[in-house]
């Protein structure tokens, strides 16, 4: 699902270059390898850009070369670059490609050396997605919310910044949060900026739509097709789509948009011969419920966000109210404890107090999950004091707030002693109506609270762990996440489409590789090596070289037959030089037709 406008892949790679240069790197659009979206970069622009009138001129650009004025040239080349991506979304009926053209080039030639913008970003310019209408008052603050957003996110670490860009619903929530430095004023006045940046980094998530009114005028039409009612309006978007794709889409050779004359009938009471809505009738809205029965999640949204197919989700969750325990075994790199996570985080409320971490090891004991004396000073003198582990914690926390979930995950449950770490816990987790007395606390009595669910990892393709005794199976569910079967099989494959589509081949090396490893399937390389922002032919040779092959190599010690050879990176890709394109180009897109901004 996605709303990709057919025609339109030369600006998805244009945008996708920039996220992956200029966001997650400090690298430059123009002119690759020279450092251009850097933190001090930005800042400069933004302390130079004209927000307001100044008395100088009203005209944009004689405002802006006056306040340019005495920059460096790295300057005027980000604020080209910036002003290549406002352009990126209009239709040639707002501008034309010489106009757009002429409008970058022109601050170009204010700073010598003259860059040129690239051939293969100027296709992207010929195009557009929609009509923004941009009024020329409000162009700076267009401009100017690229800027800050851009300056905003470089004050992230690496990691919170991959986090952002990995995740559309997080980076939205960081770019509602920006408020402008430059000037003060509210969200809404860069509201069509804001949904065109959203379309561009995540056109799989967020519709082709940048006027927020026709957004919610689809919503509020098409409410009967939604199964919450969640307030975020792009969230209600994501689960109108599909059914409205269901019933029309086969009617075109492209991806249906939602600008369609037939649909847009539907929504817009501005438009002659309005009809209303006439899809999603209360059968429509009960075909597919999608919410789990006790936890109000919503599947749908957190099936794009994880590349998992709903029902799998929805299966979980299941077996999680079955019996309150769940653990996700598979080789490394399939991606469990990330989903353990997530999953838990959604079911919680998104409430980081009702999710609780801990990771076993050889060394962990009862005293460490459960409760232990530990060392400390009393009155002065060195003690021993009774201290509860993380599983009391979460207990009495969900003891504390018994209509909501809480959820211990226990990542490489299989590390531990688990007869010696769990104890007495193992009569709990089977009979949660029943008390016991603890070990270290013989005075209470102790039970474990139906509203605190377990969930555990387990890696099965190290050898040096024991199997998980028998009694501990009866009291797990167990979800199988191996790549050659749903619901990993095809997931590296469903995120490379949706992110780095150019990159689609590393699935097919992952595929050749784990054929190879096929008599051996718990040694299979796992596809979250590769589930990462900014990936390219350079950084695949890198987590080949360095991760995946030494994996590979530890799998078939004593092998005699000297396979590894076999698992050459250019060799498995069928290959003789390793190429590194310099543009993602995107696949197969689709959109939203031309468009008014209100």
């Amino acid at each position: 699902m996605g709303s990709r406008r057919t025609g339109a892949e030369q600006i998805y790679a244009a945008a996708q270059a920039w996220v992956e240069r200029g966001l997650l790197a400090d690298d430059s659009l123009f002119t690759p390898g020279k450092a251009i979206w850097t933190p001090d970069r930005l800042a400069d622009l933004r302390a130079r850009f004209p927000y307001r009138k100044d008395g100088v001129t009203d005209d944009f650009f004689d405002k802006l070369k006056f306040r340019l004025d005495g920059s460096p040239q790295e300057t005027y080349q980000l604020m080209s670059e910036a002003m290549f991506v406002h352009l990126l979304i209009a239709v040639p009926d707002a501008m034309t490609f010489d106009g757009k053209v002429q409008r970058i080039n022109r601050v170009l030639d204010w700073s010598p050396p003259r860059v040129v913008i690239p051939e293969n970003l100027l296709g992207a310019l010929s195009s557009g997605i929609v009509n923004p209408k941009i009024p020329q008052f409000l162009y700076w603050h267009r401009l100017g919310f690229i800027i800050e957003m851009a300056e905003n996110l470089k004050e992230k670490k690496n990691g919170e910044r991959n986090l952002l860009l990995g995740d559309p619903w997080q980076f939205k929530s960081f770019a509602e949060a920006i408020y402008f430095r430059g000037d003060s004023m509210s969200v809404d006045k860069v509201r069509t900026q804001r949904n065109a940046v959203y379309h561009l980094v995540f056109p799989d998530t967020f519709e082709g739509i940048i006027s927020n009114r026709d957004k919610n005028f689809i919503a509020d039409a098409f409410y009967r097709c939604v199964n919450d009612s969640d307030e975020d309006v792009d969230l209600r978007l994501q689960q109108i789509r599909p059914v409205l794709e269901a019933k029309y889409a086969a009617r075109y050779d492209h991806t249906l948009h939602l600008y369609e004359d037939e649909i847009r009938i539907q929504w817009n009471p501005k438009l002659e011969g309005y009809t209303g809505p006439t899809i999603c009738a209360d059968d429509l809205h009960n075909a597919d419920q999608s919410k789990g029965a006790e936890t109000g999640i919503d599947f749908a949204s957190l099936s794009t966000s994880l590349y998992l197919d709903a029902p799998f989700l929805r299966e979980i969750n299941t077996l999680l109210h079955d019996k309150r325990q769940v653990i996700f075994q598979g080789p490394p790199g399939t991606g469990k404890t990330y989903v353990a996570r997530a999953l838990a985080w959604r079911l919680a409320g998104e409430s980081d107090d009702r999710v609780t971490l801990v990771q076993f090891h050889p060394s962990y004991a009862y005293e460490d999950f459960v409760q232990g004396y530990r060392p400390t000073l009393i009155d002065g003198q060195p003690g021993f004091e009774l201290r509860d582990g993380p599983l009391l914690r979460a207990a009495r926390r969900a003891q504390d707030e018994p209509d909501a979930a809480h959820f211990l995950v226990i990542d490489e449950i299989n590390r531990g002693n688990l007869a010696k770490v769990f104890g007495e816990l193992y009569f709990l987790l089977e009979y949660r109506d029943e008390s016991i007395q603890l070990q270290y606390d013989a005075e209470k009595s102790f039970s474990l609270p139906k509203n605190l669910y377990i969930m555990g990892t387990m890696n099965t393709a190290d050898r040096s762990i024991a199997l998980v005794d028998l009694a501990l199976r009866r009291r797990f569910h167990f979800a199988e996440f191996h790549p050659d079967q749903p619901p990993i099989a095809g997931l590296l494959r469903r995120y490379l489409d949706a992110n780095a589509p150019a990159m689609g081949w590393v699935a097919d090396v992952v595929d050749r590789a784990n054929e190879l490893l096929r008599d051996d399937r718990h040694a299979a390389v796992g596809p979250s090596h590769f589930m990462r922002p900014g990936l390219d032919a350079a950084a695949v040779r890198r987590i080949w070289q360095y991760s995946v092959l030494p994996y590979i190599e530890e799998r078939l010690f004593g092998d005699p037959n000297g396979r590894l050879a076999e698992f050459d990176l250019d060799k498995l890709r069928g290959v003789s030089e390793f190429d590194t394109p310099d543009l993602i180009d995107a696949d197969d897109a689709d959109g939203a037709s031309p468009t008014a901004d209100a």
